[in-house]
């Protein structure tokens, strides 16, 4: 079973109402959202989105156990799917002045199947945007703490071998050459 944040092109659904489901059920492209899981209220999805990440999280206000708003701001912050709420119109401007720091869309009813499609599409595009930025940031660490190892071991290399900066970083990179190991591998090596 994925890992809550994992990429898995889910939805999930929560609203009491059959007729609201079947709306987005049509507004979901099936082809980018294979997965679509459907619960009632709030305190059922929260055990779901503890055992399964989604991608995105579409909530119709109010629900049976609380308005929404706090699973919406819950969703968004600790589990970091997109998520969109669909609340009544006379509490929308409220709704969206208390939901939208937190990073959650909002849209007010009565909606269409046209306007609920553009804003799920909207919110998966945000999704693989931030997606991609994780693992950018997580790639640029990566690298960083390499560069920290490499430059330790040339430093020790400096002061116990007497080697200038840049033979270091030759020996460096030819050993991982030779041995078909990575530099970091190699300063490791000569850090141990």
């Amino acid at each position: 079973m994925p890992k809550p944040g994992e990429q898995q092109n889910s939805i999930l659904v929560v609203s009491g109402s059959e007729r609201f489901n079947a709306l987005v059920r049509q507004a979901a492209d099936r082809a980018h959202f294979p997965r679509i899981v459907y619960h009632a209220d709030a305190s059922t999805a929260r055990r779901s989105l503890l055992e399964y990440g989604y991608d995105l999280v579409v909530i119709n206000c109010p629900l049976p156990d609380e308005f929404g708003h706090e699973l919406a701001m819950d969703a968004a912050g600790r589990w970091g799917a997109g998520v969109l709420v669909v609340v009544p119109a006379e509490v929308y401007e409220m709704t969206l002045e208390n939901v939208t720091d937190a990073g959650v869309l909002a849209v007010s009813k009565p909606t269409t199947r046209e306007r609920l499609g553009q804003a799920i599409r909207f919110l998966a595009a945000m999704q693989g945007r931030m997606r991609d930025l994780r693992r950018q940031v997580q790639k640029a660490a990566e690298k960083m703490d390499e560069l920290r190892v490499v430059s330790k071991a040339k430093i020790l290399l400096v002061e116990k071998k007497h080697m200038t900066e840049e033979e270091a970083h030759r020996l460096i990179g030819r050993e991982a050459m030779d041995h078909g190991l990575s530099r970091r591998r190699i300063a490791e090596q000569i850090l141990d």
